[in-house]
């Protein structure tokens, strides 16, 4: 799981709807063609219901000092020591309830606006029969913020059906893949997702009789699974992605080009001849992310976009790559965007705007 993304800190309102303070982060600005500001056009409504999820997920350890348990972890990151900073179920817990929450509604923003792009609603056409079921991978997604989004997601698929009369969204069957053990972060998630939020015991008759989750336990299932996807075996990597609508590389990608850009490379051609033609592979990381690549005895620094796109796409010189890994097209890129929480939003703790650049591939 990659560390936090550094970004200015949003003033979100805590749960008791007091202003916290906000101050800016500072960082080194990439070059780019333009900035954008990322309107989800989501109700605040549906967000603030996806970062109940979190906090009623972590309820325990958001109600006790986290900031000592975050500062111990946010250590570690610092020092890439990864083991030690994902070793420890409250170090999980803590980094989930911090960092997933802002990063779930950043992610729902990019995929209702590709919701077009993705197949998730049945259809009757006979020309176009569609299955009932959505599989979507999520690589490096073991701290939980797919896991919201994908909720949050069914969400306001379930709602455009009952408002608008859209088709019947799709069952979503999520499988999460990560080196560390989120297990029980994607459990706990999973079940208040799945279940009706808790209700105060003077709530009316009415606020529980409209009390539901975001989705049923038959129309959202998860799957966890332990595993370096670098160095995953190809049969379990197979065997994983069979099926998949979509796969997810969510501030992931960067961190395996860091730890082996050679295994990784080789990761991206064994998920590609696992892949059906018509999946699609979305890549969300940060902007200007570079690794350095040694040709001839000298260092050179790349961009991450073109390194995935080397791979999958063509080469520098605009020839084309090896017939046998030619299998993708690009549906849509954006170098640099910005997801910016609602005011009215509440959680007990602060968090933070993103800022993300997006890549999204169709299997041929």
């Amino acid at each position: 799981m990659p560390a936090p993304q550094k970004s200015r800190v949003t003033g979100i309102r805590n749960a008791k709807g007091k202003q916290g303070k906000s101050r800016p982060v500072k960082e080194q600005q990439p070059k780019v063609v333009e900035e954008k500001s990322f309107e989800t056009r989501i109700p605040p409504e549906t967000q603030q219901l996806v970062l109940n999820i979190f906090r009623n997920s972590f309820s325990d350890r958001l109600e006790t000092d986290i900031q000592p348990v975050l500062q111990e972890v946010k250590g570690h990151l610092f020092d890439r020591n990864f083991k030690d900073a994902f070793g420890r179920e409250d170090y999980l817990e803590a980094y989930a309830a911090r960092w997933s929450p802002s990063r779930a509604l950043g992610y729902l923003g990019v995929l209702w606006r590709m919701r077009e792009s993705l197949d998730l609603v049945q259809t009757n056409d006979p020309e176009h029969k569609s299955s009932k079921s959505w599989k979507v991978v999520c690589l490096g997604g073991g701290a939980g913020a797919e896991i919201g989004t994908l909720g949050g997601l069914h969400k306001l698929l379930s709602d455009a059906r009952e408002e608008h009369g859209d088709g019947q969204p799709k069952d979503m069957e999520v499988v999460a893949i990560d080196s560390a053990a989120w297990g029980n972060v994607v459990d706990q998630l999973t079940q208040h997702i799945t279940t009706p939020p808790p209700l105060s015991k003077y709530a009316s008759a009415a606020v529980k009789a409209a009390n539901s989750p975001l989705a049923g336990p038959s129309a959202f299932k998860t799957t966890f699974h332990q595993h370096d996807v670098l160095t995953m075996d190809s049969a379990a990597l197979a065997t994983a992605l069979e099926g998949a609508n979509l796969v997810t590389l969510m501030f992931t990608l960067n961190e395996l080009y860091s730890a082996s850009i050679s295994l990784t490379q080789q990761f991206l051609l064994r998920m590609t001849e696992s892949l059906a033609p018509g999946a699609m592979l979305l890549v969300v990381d940060s902007p200007g992310s570079y690794s350095t690549v040694s040709l001839n005895g000298a260092d050179k620094n790349y961009p991450m976009q073109w390194l995935l796109d080397h791979t999958l796409l063509a080469d520098t010189s605009g020839g084309k790559a090896k017939e046998e890994i030619r299998s993708w097209e690009k549906v849509q890129e954006d170098d640099s965007r910005w997801f910016r929480l609602d005011d009215r939003l509440e959680y007990p703790i602060e968090l933070e705007n993103m800022r993300m650049q997006l890549h999204l591939y169709r299997r041929l």
